[in-house]
């Protein structure tokens, strides 16, 4: 159920009963479905909570629900609308990520072949953009290629800024009303650099007219003192914070999209 204007996703989320209903069974942390209810309004939502998180070598222990809600600020700050609304409260197993549940198109198989595809030769079809080979089994390889969709290149500007360690295929969600949503972003913000992902086709292109007025905006609310910078300060590392500044200004001073460094496994795996 859609929330109505006089109750906000973001209230609903934060403020709502939340009440458990499943899990999602292959998900490597706890994912829990749940629904979420206030002021008469109900939703499906999706909670992560901390203690349900796995020890990360890289990252500090407890600390993924916070930033996938750092991600969703930044989203929102660039004024993308990329990752579902989300919040971090107190659930039935303690605090955590609480996130609005997206519903998929009807046919969600043939909206995730119009993003991603393996396909037979060395280069990529009109209105496709290649990432690279892929072994396919059998002593074969494919070329793994992805829409050349604005929505797409917006989010691998969007993981650029955020440092995401694993943008995989089935992060990508496709609704019913035609947008396009991400989740799962635990693994972000890291002071190194970390970005792994399939949405390396644009890799060392121009940045395009709106994605460098989105990345100026940002800039300016990232300075010392902002709401944008005092929120992330309760969810980030203030040398966090700096990489996250930092990198914004790298990808402003290039005007390009990011290259893989050569220092980090550039593709996630599996890369699904």
């Amino acid at each position: 159920m859609t929330p109505p204007p006089t109750v906000t996703p973001h209230e609903l989320l934060a403020k709502g009963e939340l009440t458990v209903r499943g899990r999602v069974a292959e998900a490597s942390n706890a994912v829990l479905y749940c629904t979420v209810e206030y002021a008469g309004v109900s939703a499906a939502c999706v909670y992560k909570p901390v203690a349900g998180e796995r020890p990360l070598w890289d990252f500090p222990d407890g600390t993924l629900a916070q930033r996938e809600v750092a991600a969703y600020e930044l989203s929102e700050a660039m004024g993308w609308g990329l990752i579902p609304p989300t919040v971090l409260r107190d659930g039935p197993y303690g605090e955590g990520m609480c996130q609005m549940w997206i519903d998929a198109p009807e046919d969600a198989e043939e909206g995730a072949e119009r993003l991603l595809a393996l396909v037979e030769g060395a280069e990529p079809g009109p209105g496709w953009k290649a990432v690279g080979l892929a072994d396919v089994g059998g002593d074969r390889t494919a070329l793994l290629v992805h829409a050349d969709d604005e929505r797409l290149r917006r989010l691998a500007v969007l993981d650029a800024v955020i440092n995401n360690g694993d943008r995989k295929g089935g992060h990508l969600l496709p609704s019913a009303d035609g947008r396009l949503y991400a989740i799962d972003h635990g693994v972000t913000f890291n002071a190194d650099d970390k970005l792994r992902t399939l949405l390396w086709g644009w890799a060392g292109e121009p940045l395009t007219e709106e994605a460098t007025e989105a990345l100026r905006r940002l800039s300016a609310n990232l300075a010392d003192g902002s709401p944008l910078a005092a929120r992330l300060a309760e969810l980030l590392t203030a040398g966090e914070i700096e990489a996250l500044r930092g990198r914004v200004a790298d990808l402003l001073r290039t005007g390009r999209h990011r290259e893989p460094s050569g220092q980090w496994p550039a593709i996630p795996w599996p890369p699904v």
